[in-house]
Parts: C-alpha cells; sequence; structure tokens
C-alpha cells in the first residue's frame, strides 16, 4: 500500500515527544527550505524502491545480520550511495532530497537513508551520534551491530569504536561502560539537529548568513531556548545587520550561559549592537 507522506509544520515539532517526531518527512521539511518545489512523494517513492527491490531477499535470509549484509550491499554497492569526500561540506550532502538523487552524503544523511529502508524491511536500524562521525547500530542476538554508513556500512568492531572515540576523549580510550554510553540510540530530533548543525557549519563557513541564521532557527523550532542555537542566530543576525534580533538572541544565551567561554566576547558585541541602529528581522 503506497504511503501518503506529508510534511509537519516547523511549529509543531516542539511540542512532539522525541519518539513522535517523524524522521523522514522532518528531513524532507528541512530540505523544502532550500528546495521549496521539493516533491515529497517523489522522494518517498526512490526510498520505496530501494525497499522493494529488497524485500523478497531480506525476507528469505533468517539472521539479521546478513539482512543488513544483503540492504549494505544494495544501497552502497548496487545503487552507489556514498561518502561526497571531494566535497565534504558541500550543504547538498545534507539535504535528504538531494541525497536521493545524487546517492552522495555525509554520514548522518547517508545513515537516514539506511535506516529509513532498514526499518520498512523490519530492522529496527538506529542512528549513533557517535564522537566524529555519525554511525548506525542494530540490536542482535549477542548484542549490537556498530556499521559507519560513510564507509559502506562496514561493520565496526569495539577496539575500531574505543579508537575512533579516544581522539573526542582526550586521548584515553572509553571502557565498556563509556563506549556503550557513546553508543546509545539518537533520538530523531537528536538527528534532526545533527543535519541543521551541519547545515549552519556551512554556511557560516562560506559567509551565507541568511542560511546560517535560517538554519539555527530550525534547532530552536526542534528545542526552544537551545543555548548554542541561540548564540548561533545572534550572530548570523550580527553579520545581517539585523541588531534587534541579535540582541534578543545574544542577551537570552548570557543569560542561560553566563559563565560560557566566549561570554565576554559576546558581551562586547552586545555593546556594539546597543549603539547600532535597528534593523528588523
Amino acid at each position: 500500500m503506497e504511503i501518503q507522506l506529508t510534511l509537519p509544520e516547523w511549529d509543531q515539532l516542539a511540542a512532539l515527544d522525541d519518539d513522535q517526531v517523524p524522521l523522514l518527512p522532518a528531513l524532507l521539511l528541512i530540505a523544502r527550505d532550500e528546495y521549496p518545489d521539493l516533491d515529497p512523494k517523489h522522494c518517498d517513492a526512490l526510498v520505496r524502491a530501494h525497499v522493494d527491490h529488497l524485500r523478497v531477499e531480506v525476507n528469505s535470509i533468517p539472521e539479521r545480520p546478513m539482512k543488513m549484509a544483503a540492504i549494505n550491499h544494495h544501497l552502497f554497492g548496487e545503487l552507489g550511495y556514498g561518502a561526497n569526500h571531494k566535497e565534504y561540506y558541500d550543504p547538498r550532502n545534507s539535504y535528504l532530497n538531494q541525497v536521493l538523487e545524487r546517492r552522495l552524503g555525509n554520514p548522518v544523511s547517508l545513515a537516514a537513508v539506511q535506516m529509513e529502508v532498514a526499518r520498512r524491511l523490519g530492522l529496527p536500524l538506529d542512528g549513533v551520534s557517535f564522537p566524529g562521525h555519525f554511525l548506525v547500530r542494530l540490536s542482535v542476538d549477542d548484542g549490537i551491530l556498530v556499521m559507519d554508513p560513510f564507509n559502506g556500512g562496514r561493520p565496526l568492531v569495539a577496539e575500531e569504536l574505543r579508537a575512533r572515540a579516544q581522539s573526542h576523549l582526550g586521548g584515553e580510550p572509553p571502557d565498556d561502560e563509556a563506549l556503550m554510553r557513546l553508543l546509545s540510540p539518537a533520538s530523531h530530533r537528536a538527528i534532526l539537529v545533527r543535519v541543521l548543525r551541519n547545515l549552519h557549519g556551512a554556511y557560516a563557513e562560506s559567509g551565507q548568513w541568511d542560511r546560517a541564521a535560517r538554519s539555527a532557527d530550525r534547532i530552536l523550532k526542534l528545542f526552544p531556548g537551545q543555548p548554542d542555537a541561540l548564540r548561533e542566530r545572534g550572530l548570523a543576525y550580527l553579520q545581517l545587520g539585523h541588531q534587534q534580533g541579535a540582541r534578543e538572541d545574544l542577551s537570552r544565551y548570557l543569560s542561560l550561559a553566563p559563565d560560557a567561554v566566549d561570554a565576554a566576547e559576546l558581551r562586547e558585541k552586545l555593546v556594539e549592537a546597543n549603539a547600532g541602529p535597528t534593523r528588523p528581522h
């Protein structure tokens, strides 16, 4: 039966519990900001074609790891989904419609495709906000299977995971308990925020401050009052000359994080913003 995919409204998302936030529709909602003519049904049809191709094969395989291997082989081997190493910070790597069309992405967007296909085939694949690259995990009989969507869905053993995490943890490899915490499933809301942070970083780096502000604003639609997003939107507003918006966001950020490492610098920027003309946003 065909799924009638509809996109949520941004103002509805904050009120939803984490388990109610729809991943694929919300990712397409992010993409619609940049691609207003985006057709959700077309994007859904591309995912459904992958699922339909795999259904008979996957249903014939009894073990979860081997089911997952078949999915990965089709997505990353036959269809050619893969890492855009050449243009890692290209915003298209974060827009799901572009990922589905170009079959190029970054770790979290490739994971989203992998998760959506696997879940429609009955495999409860979860995302993992691991230090460094985003990963995926699948519960299996003897524990969890962790895979790297940025490297063709390759399974990762515990020692490699420890080594990957070590550089992000002050040089100390995590013990078993710490590693399992790092491998906790990411909520859909957390995945969406990671996508939006990637977009904000790309746009801020290239000086596209209107889009950088939009990305931070979307995070605030998911997490109202999130301090880092307030800071990022406020700084983007400053670049755009929206003094009033900058004052509001940066003042609120400083009230929430008065001891932040950049607090003194931001207070100076606030003084400058208060002295400048007000421009509506």
